[in-house]
């Protein structure tokens, strides 16, 4: 299929992420793996042939599996690209499958996509914040059905009070310390 003239030829691994509707975690996965061709820059930063995403989709790659076998499935959502990944990274190694978002509205497209078994979710990013996005995840499902862990650089009584009266199960300060995390995580989520 032609590209239109104002298309790029090269993506970043966000745009790649986007066009290909997956995760930017499973992307990196895939090229590092050599599963989808990529284009490593001096910098370390990968790039994207548009015509290679689209032979990968004709050949079926999207269909590659999101979720483990009985792997329960956490969505992360925080515009932190390092925090995501070390986050991810560290619930991996502990047999959980991942799913990463960098917005509130990356992640409610998740959530329709797949349905997560618990979300941990930033309080401050652009746009929509965490605190909206919690609202949204329960008017569309309902308060409690899918656990909510909250995070936020800014600690104190009352976002504590906040996260609690607005139905999320834990609420964790920034920077925090992984196990803390992955204790939460499984209190709330069995592996």
């Amino acid at each position: 299929m032609p590209v239109p003239a104002n298309e790029p030829d090269w993506l970043t691994l966000g745009q790649a992420a986007k066009y290909l509707g997956m995760a930017q975690s499973t992307i990196r996965k895939w090229s590092d793996s050599g599963r989808l061709p990529a284009f490593y820059t001096p910098g370390g930063h990968r790039r994207y042939r548009r015509s290679d995403l689209d032979e990968f989709l004709e050949q079926g790659g999207k269909v590659a599996p999101r979720r483990g076998e009985g792997r329960r499935l956490i969505l992360i959502v925080d515009d932190d690209d390092r925090l995501r990944e070390f986050v991810r990274v560290n619930l991996e190694m502990e047999g959980y499958s991942v799913r990463e978002a960098s917005s509130a509205e990356d992640g409610l497209t998740a959530l329709e996509e797949e349905p997560p078994d618990l979300i941990l979710l930033d309080v401050m990013m652009p746009k929509v914040d965490g605190w909206e996005m919690l609202q949204r995840v329960q008017e569309r499902h309902g308060v409690g059905s899918i656990p909510v862990i909250m995070f936020s650089g800014k600690v104190d009584e009352a976002a504590l009070k906040r996260a609690t009266s607005r139905g999320a199960q834990g609420f964790i300060g920034k920077p925090f310390n992984p196990q803390q995390l992955i204790d939460s995580t499984k209190q709330l989520v069995p592996t």
